[in-house]
């Protein structure tokens, strides 16, 4: 059988004083309890762009005004693939916050740990926290 896969849109939310904003996943979620880059699934006919806008109004509140593709990974599991699209959010409108009453903070960018990741965002984590 063929593995589901999918395609997935993750905002790095940095400030002017190079601190980031992440996320909690929810404990009865895939790969509950890790931090994350706010996110979500690409829907139908949607560009990863246009994804990561929508599900951060959604997720986090804030309306993105710049942001930059930093990198495309492709992860295997074994129950599906998955590719994320990792954006640089650089501009945005309003405080980010979680939503949808998920545990939110923001982490200077060098204190980023890829362990309290999920596998397939550590190594965009090693790259942010690498000098």
């Amino acid at each position: 059988m063929e593995k589901k896969h999918l395609h997935i849109a993750a905002g790095i939310i940095k400030d002017s004083n190079d601190e980031i904003f992440i996320t909690q996943r929810r404990a009865d979620s895939h790969m509950g309890g890790f931090w994350e880059f706010p996110g979500g699934k690409l829907e139908q006919g949607e560009t990863p762009e246009q994804a990561l806008i929508r599900e951060l109004k959604e997720e986090v509140g804030i309306t993105v005004t710049h942001c930059e593709l930093l990198e495309t990974i492709t992860h295997e599991f074994s129950d599906r693939n998955i590719t994320l699209y990792f954006y640089l959010v650089d501009r945005w409108k309003n405080e980010p916050f979680g939503k949808e009453g998920q545990p939110y903070r923001w982490i200077p960018q060098t204190e980023l740990v890829a362990d309290e990741f999920p596998p397939a965002n550590r190594s965009i984590v090693n790259l942010l926290t690498k000098d």
